[in-house]
């Protein structure tokens, strides 16, 4: 699979090596080149060669929590385009629901409890407009604002990148 390269190139993040994260230390930028982290593997540019990659979406999740220096946390992943939201920070074992995790406690996809919020910070070009139960759910909260479980990114074929702030109602910091 494809490796990731975020840009500009190493001081916008600092690998964190006790768990596969990145420290934030600027606007987030992510494209293909460098290092990839992906939840069944990882490979880096050294392992690849020149065969043509996949199409994919490159994804930076934000934890709504701060790194003890006061930066926040990011999880790189890629996915192929097509699916859920959901399902993607899912497989990629990104949380989703925080406090809300435990089965009871969500509608497990069906678009009705509002749990899976996440907001769009960058690339919502790439994502399926709202549905009906979207906007039902969200009339209140800001057009940034998704409910993962009823977005889908992309298409089996799209190639970009997109930012994702996890729980917003619980983050720690703001985006310009």
């Amino acid at each position: 699979m494809g490796a990731l390269q975020l840009h500009p190139p190493l001081p916008v993040f600092k690998h964190n090596t006790t768990k596969s994260s990145y420290k934030f230390c600027g606007k987030l930028h992510l494209s293909r080149g460098f290092h990839k982290h992906n939840a069944l593997e990882t490979t880096s540019s050294s392992d690849t060669t020149d065969q043509e990659e996949p199409p994919s979406i490159d994804f930076g999740f934000v934890s709504p929590r701060l790194l003890p220096d006061g930066s926040p946390d990011v999880q790189i992943r890629s996915a192929v385009g097509g699916r859920k939201l959901r399902d993607i920070m899912l497989d990629g074992h990104i949380d989703l629901y925080g406090p809300y995790e435990k089965p009871l406690l969500n509608c497990g996809g069906g678009g009705t409890c509002g749990t899976c919020l996440v907001e769009v910070v960058e690339g919502k070009h790439l994502l399926s407009p709202r549905t009906e139960r979207e906007k039902e759910v969200l009339k209140r909260k800001p057009k940034t604002w998704r409910l993962a479980c009823q977005t889908v990114v992309g298409k089996p074929d799209s190639i970009g990148e997109v930012i994702i702030q996890q729980l917003p109602e619980w983050k720690t910091h703001e985006w310009e």
